[in-house]
């Protein structure tokens, strides 16, 4: 857990675009697009370079920032270096999803340009540009539900939906990961059932960890599931990891290009 960081986030959180995507200088752009060609190369062109929400100041009331190119995070993944001049905090929603047997977990995709194959909370995903109103405001939920059809391949309703539980920022990528739990009320067949027949393959495998067994089965894991996923659990009383306390609370900060 070391380097990771929490930001406390309220339940009535508000997140906002409120500037332009930033120029960059003609050098960085370049060095961004080699580095983005070179993903999509290693990917076989699986890679879409749409727009998504990179956090530039937070509170615990509003995260607010900009829609930025998918290629700039992408080459902030591959040299996390550049952190220094993209300044990018991309916001990903990630569910905490508990059916009528357990927790569900699930592998990501070998073909994903982040985090390939570690065990993760489905679903998860960055926010994107489908998720902006016309006032520049973004909608969390609609988010993480578009997010749990397309992977998951089920269907939730907002009010099954809880308030955030928090932010884990990912110390060199700087990812922020804000933790939403969601209640479906299905058994564990007709989910692993759904996720057969619609998920769109960002899991494999999904599995559906008895509450009881959570502990044992996530120790299992070890560093094969992401920390996140430790702290969201932990949040949600499910979990307990004494390791956890060494995770730093960040204080409420500022950063932009």
């Amino acid at each position: 857990m070391q380097g990771f960081a929490v930001h406390e986030v309220d339940p009535a959180l508000e997140v906002a675009v409120l500037r332009e995507l930033p120029a960059l200088a003609p050098s960085l752009d370049a060095e961004v697009e080699r580095l983005w060609q070179k993903a999509r190369a290693r990917l076989a062109g699986a890679l879409f370079n749409g727009r998504v929400f990179s956090a530039d100041a937070i509170t615990a009331t509003r995260l607010s920032g900009h829609l930025t190119e998918f290629r700039r995070i992408v080459a902030q993944f591959a040299q996390p270096e550049l952190h220094a001049e993209l300044r990018l905090r991309p916001l990903a929603v990630n569910g905490i999803v508990r059916v009528a047997g357990g927790i569900l977990i699930g592998r990501r995709s070998v073909r994903t340009a982040y985090q390939a194959g570690m065990w993760q909370l489905p679903p998860a995903g960055s926010v994107d540009a489908g998720a902006v109103d016309g006032q520049g405001r973004i909608d969390l939920v609609a988010q993480l539900l578009r997010e749990l059809a397309e992977e998951v391949g089920i269907a939730a309703a907002r009010e099954e939906v809880g308030q955030p539980l928090c932010i884990v920022e990912h110390p060199g990528t700087h990812v922020l990961d804000i933790g939403i739990p969601v209640r479906v009320a299905l058994d564990e067949a007709t989910v692993l059932t759904q996720h057969a027949r619609l998920g769109n393959g960002e899991y494999e495998p999904l599995r559906i960890v008895p509450e009881p067994g959570l502990q044992t089965a996530l120790a299992e894991l070890g560093p094969a599931l992401v920390p996140s996923a430790r702290i969201f659990l932990s949040r949600l009383g499910l979990l307990k990891e004494p390791g956890l306390i060494e995770c730093s609370h960040a204080a409420n900060g500022e950063s932009a290009n």
